[in-house]
């Protein structure tokens, strides 16, 4: 097995090319530093076959001298520099490695360069070439347990925005079944995607993993890594999240576009009068219908599609006592369909991904996805997101592929949007009565204000509690340019045809933060907030309150 020195100290990189290489059957070495990296080899009884390298380690220099030592020290160890810095070629150094790649680098391209070093790597890469696409994992259980799997995967090659490149499905099975499916995206780096097995028995059993040819984007590769094996049982945190948690199948009218795609489910908990409950929510790639990309981000902040879609009140002995799912036209209505040990099999089957119960196990693909456990007393429900930023970036590049954003230039362009990184977000706490609020902005020196609902009555926020709205800043303007913020308070827009006073009444008790967002559309802290009055601000319609950044 080639024997492969990887130094990089980006840990998210590192993480991810280790994995390329092990699967592709490479034993890899890994060092986050020059001084790391000199000090392994000097502990080492072998060298390694190669040396792949960033060449920031964190500066440039720093990856020369690197560079420099180890032509002195091992003038024969080959060396690969990785860089996107301008002047290594011309630079003497140059003349020190063997390869020079360009960042961003192409995974085939990678392992090509590695390959002509030497003629055995060659032959170990052309007898391996499956290994990134399947692996085993036994494991026992000493007991009857709920099981999570934690498994590390990658797909360097794909990318949600283009065409016969979106994802890699991969199959996860189990005792030798396949029994459902994770999408698995390309971020730039690795992710560890948390997925239940569901109730199984004490003894051995053994988790598979394999790229499934008949859902993955053509041009979508998989590499596997490690996969931890999690038994629950009552007491942890997770038992009982984990143990209800639904089973979901992709919608049939989505098959094979890559759209609407599930991202994360969440969940949380209480207790009523009908005892304690545990409410599930699935957040989406998009949706097809119902709500326009447009109006999600004036009354929701964001492009993805989030829906609650399974309630359940447990007995004494944890079991359910009462159910509700969320299914067309948004009606709450009892869980009347089989189970999968105490996970309901749920299907969305509407274009804004409402649920119906599933009687037959469908051909096309299963989620099980382990719910991440929840607290939104302090903020919205985008907070999920804001945790786990990748969906952001899937939502930007589904948007992107499906054509839902306008042409540059074009202010309205019926419910397209503008390129999502030309927008903030503001999260606040809000209650009115008969009323409604936007939220507007101006910049520095101008008198003119921008305003989230773009004019449109619907877009409006007229529900209490956290909230957030996305408001799209012109071509050519940043968001460090803005001198002032306002919240408006209006009319609900259906108040003409109520027999109700006009006259209402907003609060904003509450700021939560300012959001902008980077070249990958992911959200970053843009700044600080004004304290306001520990009642709030208090607004009747018609007016507005403005603030400073």
């Amino acid at each position: 097995m080639p024997r492969l020195l990887l130094i990089e100290d980006d840990p998210d990189q590192r993480r991810l090319r280790a994995l390329l290489l092990e699967s592709r059957g490479y034993r890899v070495a890994c060092a986050s530093s020059a001084l790391e990296a000199l000090a392994m080899l000097s502990a080492s009884g072998a060298l390694p076959d190669c040396v792949l390298m960033d060449l920031r380690l964190p500066r440039s220099e720093d990856g020369r001298r690197l560079i420099r030592t180890l032509h002195a020290l091992h003038p024969d160890l080959p060396v690969v520099v990785l860089t996107g810095a301008a002047g290594f070629e011309s630079s003497p150094e140059r003349s020190l490695v063997r390869e020079v790649l360009r960042k961003p680098v192409r995974t085939e391209r990678l392992l090509n360069a590695l390959s002509r070093l030497a003629s055995f790597l060659f032959a170990c890469l052309l007898a391996l070439p499956a290994a990134a696409q399947q692996r085993s994992f036994p494991f026992l259980l000493e007991s009857p347990a709920e099981v999570v799997a934690e498994l590390e995967l990658a797909s360097p090659s794909s990318d949600w925005a283009s065409p016969g490149r979106e994802a890699a499905a991969a199959a996860i099975g189990l005792d030798g079944e396949t029994k459902h499916h994770v999408l698995v995206f390309a971020e730039k780096d690795s992710r560890r995607y948390r997925v239940f097995l569901g109730p199984l028995p004490a003894g051995r059993h053994t988790l598979s993993v394999e790229r499934d040819p008949r859902h993955s984007a053509p041009g979508s590769s998989l590499v596997i890594g490690e996969a931890r094996i999690r038994p629950l049982s009552p007491g942890d945190p997770l038992y009982e999240p984990v143990r209800h948690a639904p089973v979901l199948f992709a919608r049939d009218s989505a098959a094979g576009r890559f759209s609407d795609a599930l991202l994360l489910v969440y969940c949380t908990r209480g207790r009523d009068a009908r005892g304690p409950w545990i409410e599930y929510t699935a957040v989406f790639s998009n949706e097809d219908g119902g709500t326009s990309t447009r109006d999600l981000m004036a009354r929701w902040g964001r492009a993805t599609d989030i829906e609650y879609v399974y309630r359940v009140w447990l007995d004494p002995q944890g079991r359910p006592a009462r159910t509700l799912i969320q299914t067309r036209e948004h009606q709450d209505v009892p869980y009347d369909g089989p189970y999968f040990g105490l996970h309901p099999l749920l299907a969305p089957v509407t274009d804004n991904n409402m649920v119906e119960p599933v009687l037959n196990d469908p051909p096309g693909l299963r989620f099980q996805l382990a719910p991440v456990l929840a607290d939104l007393s302090g903020g919205s429900r985008e907070r999920v997101m804001d945790a786990a930023p990748f969906a952001y970036e899937i939502a930007c590049k589904e948007i992107r592929r499906e054509g839902k954003i306008r042409a540059p230039g074009k202010w309205i362009d019926a419910e397209k949007i503008a390129d999502p990184r030309r927008y903030f977000v503001a999260e606040f706490y809000t209650e009115t009565e008969n009323a409604a609020v936007q939220l507007l902005y101006r910049f520095r020196n101008e008198n003119l204000w921008r305003a989230s609902a773009l004019g449109i009555g619907r877009n409006f926020i007229e529900r209490d509690g956290w909230a957030r709205a996305a408001v799209e800043l012109p071509e050519g303007r940043s968001f460090a340019g803005i001198g002032e913020f306002a919240f408006q308070c209006l009319s609900r827009r259906d108040l003409e045809k109520q027999p109700v006073p006009k006259n209402g009444l907003c609060r904003i008790l509450r700021l939560g933060g300012l959001l902008t967002f980077d070249s990958r559309c992911r959200p970053a802290a843009s700044a600080g907030l004004p304290a306001i009055p520990k009642e709030g601000w208090q607004l009747h319609v018609g007016e507005m309150v403005s603030f400073q950044p």
